[in-house]
């Protein structure tokens, strides 16, 4: 890796950096992560965005793994299960963990889980299952616990998987939301954000089985049109490097209606969508 020559001052404005940019000789920072220090200067170590905390100087990388915080919402899949816990794949480091005793049963029973409930533990998630779920702690090994005791947490169906990069999702108050078009999306901070069609919660209340059913409601073409394009819009802003929330979203789906949903990832089309997107947000402040 080549090493910049270290200027007598440099900026340490929030900008792009690349491996090896020297960021600041000034001895009164200190290093943080994303960056070395070599010759009284501290570099970066990777390409991405520099920050500064005080006096501390550390580099965001542009692309990374989902780091996990307590109370994140995330979506998953399921990869194994085993011993009274299922292993998820949360697009991290390692899998999750989302144990017997951290789910809700079928009709909101609450009991101590027994024998009978590990026999069946395929009848509530399987390999392959995608999930949603709210991280609870941490092991001592670092893999996340999860946690879906709540009536809005629970498997998933319906709808379709979109992959983005973990921190263009931002954490926020609600991560599930219903959109203008009917249509749900699930907006996991770890990247992984489910696009579904819409059913009313007071329907899944009513039917408590509907929480692991496997099966699919019946959904027409025209929802399924509305579906791909929605997923198809947050490529292009996962692929333009936009802020995927519920507000970029709304709008890039406006923007694109213009447009066949199959064209929606060809490069001209996208970038003219996501510099309008970001022209809005921008507007918005």
């Amino acid at each position: 890796m080549e090493i910049d020559e270290a200027p007598q001052k440099v900026d340490i404005a929030a900008r792009i950096v690349t491996p090896g940019t020297a960021i600041t000789n000034d001895p009164a920072f200190m290093r943080g992560h994303g960056t070395f220090s070599e010759h009284d200067t501290i570099y970066s170590s990777v390409a991405g965005v520099v920050e500064r905390i005080n006096k501390l100087v550390s580099v965001r990388p542009l692309k990374q793994r989902y780091s996990g915080e307590i109370g994140d919402i995330i979506v998953g899949r399921i990869t194994e299960v085993a011993s009274k816990r299922w292993r998820v794949d949360v697009n991290s480091r390692q899998d999750g963990v989302l144990l017997l005793s951290s789910i809700n049963l079928p009709g909101g029973i609450q009991r101590r889980k027994s024998e009978s409930d590990e026999l069946q533990m395929r009848t509530f998630f399987a390999e392959g299952d995608l999930v949603f779920a709210e991280v609870q702690s941490y092991f001592a090994d670092g893999a996340l616990s999860l946690h879906t005791r709540s009536i809005q947490y629970g498997k998933l169906r319906n709808g379709t998987l979109v992959t983005a990069f973990p921190q263009l999702v931002p954490r926020s108050r609600s991560h599930f939301h219903t959109l203008p078009c009917g249509v749900d999306v699930v907006l996991g901070v770890n990247g992984y954000i489910w696009v579904s069609k819409h059913v009313p919660a007071s329907k899944v209340e009513a039917n408590a089985e509907l929480i692991y059913s496997d099966k699919n409601e019946p959904i027409s073409d025209d929802e399924r049109e509305v579906i791909a394009r929605v997923a198809n819009c947050i490529q292009l802003l996962n692929r333009m490097y936009v802020k995927i929330t519920d507000t970029s979203i709304i709008f890039a789906y406006d923007a694109s209606v213009a447009h066949p949903v199959k064209d929606l990832l060809k490069h001209d089309v996208a970038v003219e969508l996501a510099h309008n997107v970001m022209a809005y947000l921008e507007q918005q402040g």
